[in-house]
Order: structure tokens, then C-alpha cells, then sequence
């Protein structure tokens, strides 16, 4: 079973959109195996963002994740990293798929939801960046016949 990290970020706990998105990733029929609300400190968003130091935008991703609470999660599932950022959207709302969370709820990249990992490699690390392995609990439902082959 494949996991991935979610962040509902500070701009979706600041609007109320965290149980929608909750919600939506569920219904996909990923399963939630971890989930926290953290406000993240600039030592994290700077490990988090160590990708993209030193380009124009940084500081204002580090200023932006720092602002206010947002809930992280980890989800597993048949192509879990592939699944959520599909039921994301793209990066940029404006191309988001109609249907998305993105596209449904965001206008700008900037404030653009959720984060999602981009590949199985980069789940590995932030997952365990954001949690211990004792925050993870793997667990089966009565549904998981009716959702995984």
C-alpha cells in the first residue's frame, strides 16, 4: 500500500475547507493514516521548502506556511501520491481540472490549498519528515474490499 504526505495549508484552515477536503480525499478511498494540525516553525518549512531556496518566491513560502495552523496528513492507498494530487488539481487553480479541489476552491498558485507529494520517492521523506512512525496508524476497513483489488 502506497502513502502519501497531504498538507492542508494555513490558507484552507483559515477558510474552513478542511473537512471538505478531508472529505474529498476519503471519498477517493484513500485512508487516513495519520493526521495532525501543526503550526509549522521556519526550521520545518525550511526543510519542507529546501527545494526551491534560493528562487524569487521562497521567503514568501516560508512566510506563508509559518502564518497560521495547517493540518498534515498521511494517506495510503492503490497509487496514493498519483490519486490525491489528481483529486488536487495542478498546481496553478486557473489549469486545475474542473472538479478538483483546486479547481472548486482556490484562485491563486500562491493560495492554492493543499500540498501534495509529487512522487513516491518524495512521499517517503516527507512523511517522515512530518511524522514519527508512531503518529502512523495502519488499520484495514470493511470497505477496503469494496474500494482495493
Amino acid at each position: 500500500m502506497e502513502r502519501t504526505l497531504v498538507l492542508i495549508k494555513p490558507d484552507a484552515v483559515q477558510r474552513g475547507l478542511v473537512g471538505t477536503i478531508t472529505d474529498r480525499l476519503e471519498r477517493r478511498g484513500l485512508r487516513i493514516v495519520g493526521m495532525k494540525m501543526v503550526h509549522v516553525d521556519t526550521d520545518l518549512a525550511g526543510r519542507h521548502y529546501a527545494v526551491h531556496k534560493g528562487k524569487p518566491f521562497y521567503d514568501g513560502l516560508i512566510r506563508f506556511i509559518t502564518s497560521s495552523p495547517l493540518v498534515a496528513m498521511v494517506l495510503e492507498g492503490t497509487n496514493a501520491v498519483e490519486v490525491a494530487r489528481a483529486t488536487m488539481g495542478v498546481t496553478n487553480p486557473l489549469k486545475a481540472a474542473p472538479g478538483t479541489i483546486r479547481s472548486d476552491y482556490a484562485l491563486e498558485t500562491g493560495r492554492n490549498l493543499t500540498h501534495g507529494s509529487d512522487s513516491v520517492e518524495n512521499a517517503r521523506a516527507e512523511v517522515a519528515m512530518w511524522f514519527t512512525e508512531k503518529e502512523l496508524v495502519s488499520y484495514s476497513r470493511d470497505t477496503d474490499r469494496w474500494v482495493f483489488e
